[in-house]
């Protein structure tokens, strides 16, 4: 992972991490605009039209110079395709934050959301000094659980029937990873 700075961009072996640009907003919508991410996300609505993808976008970089989330475009390297998104939001008084990301379901089963979601996780530690940073996903999207298990992160519980979703109850899964850096300490 290479961080570029002033570009606030994370080059990955296939993979650009970069802040959204309103273009991208058409993009965002096709991929959101699925039942299929819908119903394995927290808080994206559906349907998801553009206005959606717009207003989302426009909070970026604002979120990301006062340090409360970093959102980043996970795009091809080479051909600067979107394929989803991957952020963090930063907790600074307890030194940590959490993950999220979806991929598009055209893009699914690439490594795609792994490679994005580890590229965050070293950003975190190496650029935020984040101490720990943690994940959740709903039981029944057993395929972003792997994804955090790929990134190292550990199994730390399951809270039960946590989120109303769609006339049914949700388990929350956690799992959370301890900055390698202060495992020494």
């Amino acid at each position: 992972m290479i961080y570029h700075r002033a570009e606030r961009a994370i080059e990955t072996e296939r993979l650009l991490l970069r802040l959204f640009k309103p273009t991208d907003a058409t993009d965002v919508s096709y991929h959101c605009n699925n039942y299929n991410i819908y119903k394995s996300t927290l808080t994206l609505p559906y349907p998801y039209p553009i206005e959606c993808a717009v207003d989302w976008i426009a909070n970026h970089e604002q979120n990301f110079d006062l340090d409360k989330m970093y959102d980043f475009a996970i795009t091809d390297k080479a051909d600067g395709r979107l394929y989803g998104a991957v952020g963090l939001s930063n907790h600074p008084s307890h030194h940590n934050g959490e993950i999220g990301y979806w991929i598009g379901e055209a893009h699914w089963g690439h490594g795609y959301g792994t490679e994005a979601a580890r590229a965050v996780i070293e950003f975190a530690f190496a650029e935020k000094k984040c101490h720990k940073v943690y994940a959740r996903h709903f039981a029944s999207n057993p395929a972003s659980g792997r994804i955090m298990q790929k990134c190292g992160m550990t199994y730390e519980g399951t809270l039960k029937d946590q989120v109303h979703k769609n006339n049914s109850y949700e388990d929350l899964v956690y799992y959370g990873i301890i900055n390698p850096a202060h495992l020494s300490q």
